[in-house]
């Protein structure tokens, strides 16, 4: 069973409580999660990491069994800044003021904030099969609108996209993580069940979907900001992407985060977008030549 050897905690950050879990010893690395998932995207990694590291990996705020805490009408609850803060309380509770990121999807929108938010924090930073925020809604298309539809419908003014969701919430977590390169043989069947299960929870689809709304208003509104002002991802950034993905058929991924962060590399994987499940031996490799991993 994944994450035998973890010990699951409760963090409050201000007034929402953060789930994770613990293991391993050596340099602190948080793990975030995407869309719909949880923390147990990592369950094909975590093993071999807390070999290296001292891993957390956490629910973002809205998502699997952490805190899903009302909205308001300018998403600010579910801005990226909000739930990068909550990060950041989580990793202090432990004693850790600075510490390595991996992040995935959603959790790679919030570690991008976190690092320009709190940049004595992150040492190095590692994003998963994203490009940036900004950077995707302004080169929206036909094929990417097609290909991500749910950024599009998500988005739509509550109650729509949440009384649709409702109604079968097993149905959008196959059909959006389904209808990628690999459809659903890459998820273990019974964390499949637990990401089936997290989305039925009372509030957590309209917490999904407000963590979308605050990414096409709220978010950009920072990103804009941070663009003005010249401020970049100070720390090295590595990003990687499945080359059977959107990211490569849509963007140019390298290009895209030179222009918002310092020192930038990273290449594609033979995988989709899950990468952390779909591609977890490739992925660690890649980690632990990164994070300048030194076995304990």
């Amino acid at each position: 069973m994944p994450f035998t050897d973890f010990t699951p905690f409760r963090v409050a950050a201000g007034d929402v409580e953060i789930y994770g879990v613990k293991g391993g010893a050596g340099p602190p690395l948080l793990l975030l999660h995407g869309h719909p998932q949880s923390h147990l995207i990592w369950h094909r990694c975590v093993s071999e990491l807390a070999r290296h590291f001292t891993v957390i990996a956490t629910d973002l705020r809205g998502y699997g069994a952490s805190a899903k805490p009302p909205s308001d009408a300018a998403h600010t609850p579910y801005s990226k800044r909000a739930m990068a803060a909550d990060q950041i309380a989580v990793m202090r509770h432990f004693g850790y003021e600075r510490f390595l990121v991996c992040a995935h999807d959603r959790g790679a929108r919030v570690a991008h904030r976190m690092a320009l938010d709190f940049p004595d924090a992150v040492e190095r930073l590692m994003l998963l099969d994203i490009a940036p925020t900004l950077a995707m809604y302004e080169a929206t298309d036909r094929t990417f609108a097609t290909l991500y539809f749910h950024w599009f419908f998500l988005i739509q003014p509550e109650p729509l996209p949440e009384t649709l969701i409702e109604g079968n919430p097993d149905v959008y977590v196959d059909r959006v993580m389904g209808s990628r390169h690999a459809g659903l043989a890459p998820f273990a069947p019974d964390v499949l069940a637990e990401y089936r299960k997290a989305l039925r929870q009372p509030g957590a689809v309209h917490a999904m979907c407000e963590d979308y709304r605050a990414s096409a208003t709220i978010d950009l509104e920072h990103d804009r900001a941070d663009i003005e002002r010249g401020r970049k991802i100070a720390c090295p950034l590595r990003v990687l992407w499945g080359a059977q993905g959107v990211i490569e058929q849509c963007f140019e991924p390298i290009a895209e985060w030179r222009k918002v962060a310092r020192d930038v590399s990273g290449r594609s994987l033979p995988c989709g977008h899950y990468i952390p499940e779909e591609a977890p031996d490739e992925l660690v490799v890649e980690m632990l030549s990164f994070f300048e991993a030194m076995e304990l």
